[in-house]
């Protein structure tokens, strides 16, 4: 039963964290690109503050853009004589971890509190969710337990936050917690999205199962960030 209920538990926190892989990338690739009016400025190391983090980025990328089989990399690599595509599509072949990396090392940091602020964060929390989601993601990529794991990362504080959140007690190392973290992504990416009420079908289906076991306070669902 609960091996069944964790499984069904990362397919619905991977389908979610989806989205926002999507939006983070996006946001990072395109006002990047915008502010630094450099289309390749992902492989440009001069917009990067550790030069040994930059090449370690570039020797992955090099990598996973040469043996590539995507179309539109196929076609560029057909059509055009540049080494690398615009970083809006050679982005593309970025995990969410590897986006927070080459946003961890930007210079620019009016350019890095823009961007965080699109999602209505300071720049190191930013960050620090990233890194939270980018762990919850990769256990769901690999079947690891993460109905009652405990995190071994802490993720930041917001303070003065503008949006809906959470106001009760609650354990950071838990699942709760990154579900807290992906739902309020969620609320500015899709505002009208369904995630509640697949937590709600979810726990219907396993009553058997100890909330409490994953970091849910009493009193959860009058939250806020719930709520909204």
């Amino acid at each position: 039963m609960l091996y069944r209920f964790d499984k069904k538990l990362r397919l619905l926190l991977f389908n979610e964290i989806e989205k926002i892989e999507i939006a983070v990338r996006e946001a990072v690739m395109n006002m990047t690109a915008a502010k630094t009016c450099d289309r390749y400025w992902l492989t440009n190391h001069i917009y990067f503050r550790d030069q040994s983090i930059f090449n370690n980025s570039m020797t992955m990328l090099s990598k996973e853009y040469e043996r590539s089989t995507e179309d539109f990399i196929e076609h560029f690599k057909r059509t055009y004589i540049e080494p690398f595509p615009p970083a809006w599509i050679l982005g593309e072949l970025l995990p969410m971890g590897s986006v927070n990396m080459y946003y961890r090392n930007m210079k620019d940091k009016g350019l890095k509190k823009q961007i965080a602020k699109r999602f209505g964060l300071h720049a190191p929390v930013f960050e620090s969710w990233l890194s939270v989601l980018t762990l919850t993601r990769n256990a769901c990529c690999h079947h690891a337990r993460v109905w009652n794991k405990v995190n071994k990362i802490l993720p930041n504080d917001m303070k003065g936050m503008s949006r809906p959140w959470i106001t009760l007690p609650a354990d950071k190392r838990r699942i709760y917690y990154n579900m807290c973290i992906i739902k309020y992504f969620l609320d500015i990416i899709s505002p009208a999205n369904d995630m509640l009420d697949k937590m709600y079908d979810l726990f219907g289906k396993y009553p058997e199962v100890d909330l409490k076991a994953l970091g849910f306070p009493i009193g959860w669902e009058n939250e806020p960030l719930w709520r909204h």
